[in-house]
């Protein structure tokens, strides 16, 4: 079922926890609005899932259009904060790097051997724009098949990966 075709869908910041969340018998997620209007395959979306990953969360009806932002999942109850954080990490898709095992090469492109939250992996680095600082310790590495890495704090890496990394920041 969708949202009623008839009535625009409101898009306002959601207080507190004004809206509830379900699974339908398909596994779409379900949003219940303030007003009791149910909206089902609701996809949660950040807006800034990099350098505020807790903050603006909007909710998209199935057309993409956004149902509903919300300012802060902090402030949400514990078990709408759950699912979304759930439905969020389905969608998403960066691994953490911990350690630089090795990189190839003296110039672009590099193969980069890496251990990351998710296992080693290796992955090619075109060129210098696809490492990016992102803040003071924040890194963001992008590799040849536009999948991205992420250092949230370069200075938690060991000696020798802080070494490798500094080379491009």
């Amino acid at each position: 079922m969708k949202s009623d075709p008839n009535s625009a869908p409101p898009q306002h910041v959601a207080p507190q926890c004004n809206f509830g969340l379900s699974h339908d018998a398909w596994g779409r997620l379900v949003l219940i609005d303030a007003e009791g209007r149910r909206f089902t395959g609701v996809d949660p979306v950040r807006a800034f899932p990099i350098t505020h990953p807790r903050s603006w969360i909007s909710i998209c009806d199935a057309e993409g259009r956004e149902v509903l932002a919300i300012e802060a999942l902090d402030e949400l109850a514990a078990g709408v904060r759950q699912m979304l954080e759930s439905e969020l990490a389905l969608r998403e898709f960066i691994p953490v790097i911990q350690r630089i095992e090795r990189l190839s090469g003296d110039s672009f492109p590099f193969d980069w051997d890496v251990r990351t939250d998710r296992g080693p992996t290796r992955f090619t680095v075109d060129n210098e724009e696809d490492i990016r600082r992102l803040g003071p310790s924040r890194v963001m590495i992008t590799d040849a098949r536009r999948l991205r890495y992420q250092v949230p704090d370069v200075g938690v890496l060991d000696a020798e990966s802080r070494r490798l990394l500094e080379r491009f920041l």
